[in-house]
């Protein structure tokens, strides 16, 4: 029996990259996945890969309809919702003299807004399963600043404190909420913005001495999916290669 058995997760941003991998993880250890995200012919794709236990919904994170659609079509097609992973997210690199207001408001609203609408979309079925895990990725820029990341930084700072506020506020109705932060994983959102889309280097800044794959976030996820993690809520779960161990002084 997987340590996911019976139970139902929608994961948005779930067509590509670190949201893939975790559908795929969720599903080989016993869960049934909606795949959620805009990308719909990848996303199909993946659900065809992973059979029954899995299927796909167009969802605009940012969008509040589509939101109610997208969990009124996980209840209708699995009766349930138990996990819910805030997973989808963008960013741009900018200097901050040259961030133009729409790109901000853009980030903000997939990043930040998208994880608000999720939760508040979701509480009322996690509250009906008789309890359930929400997991919001925030980022390593949650925990610090980066240059020319000011919007993407301060969407993960805001996801942060949503996790939080909403963890005091939903654990006596079962419902645990709970941050991750990741480093920089090896990603198609990533690669959109290196050019020859080669982020090895980044492996030389950290102490593990690589970058992260996507597949080092399902494990962790796994843990904060099932109920191995039942007095796990308000946390921040840090996978970053060792990234935050140390300081900008730090060379290897």
């Amino acid at each position: 029996m997987g340590r996911l058995s019976g139970k139902v997760a929608l994961v948005t941003g779930a067509a590509r990259g670190q949201g893939a991998a975790i559908a795929r993880g969720f599903v080989a250890e016993g869960a049934s996945v909606v795949i959620a995200d805009v990308r719909e012919e990848l996303g199909k794709q993946l659900a065809d890969e992973l059979g029954d236990a899995a299927v796909f919904q167009r969802l605009d994170v940012s969008d509040e309809d589509d939101w109610n659609a997208a969990v009124s079509a996980t209840t209708q097609r699995f009766g349930r919702l138990d996990v819910l992973v805030n997973n989808a997210g963008v960013l741009t690199f900018a200097a901050l003299e040259d961030m133009p207001l729409a790109e901000y408001e853009r980030i903000v609203r997939v990043n930040q807004f998208g994880t608000f609408l999720g939760m508040r979309a979701a509480v009322p079925e996690l509250e009906a399963a008789g309890g359930g895990s929400i997991v919001n990725f925030s980022s390593v820029e949650g925990l610090g600043g980066m240059p020319n990341l000011v919007a993407y930084t301060a969407s993960k700072f805001a996801i942060r404190g949503m996790t939080k506020a909403a963890a005091t506020e939903l654990g006596r109705r079962g419902i645990r909420v709970n941050s991750v932060h990741p480093g920089m994983v090896d990603t198609g959102m990533i690669r959109d913005f290196t050019g020859d889309g080669d982020i090895s280097p980044i492996g030389d800044m950290v102490p593990l001495g690589r970058p992260g794959r996507p597949e080092d976030m399902v494990g962790l996820l796994v843990f904060l999916a099932s109920d191995e993690s039942a007095y796990c809520t308000g946390a921040e779960f840090v996978a970053d290669g060792g990234a935050t161990a140390t300081h900008a002084f730090y060379r290897p």
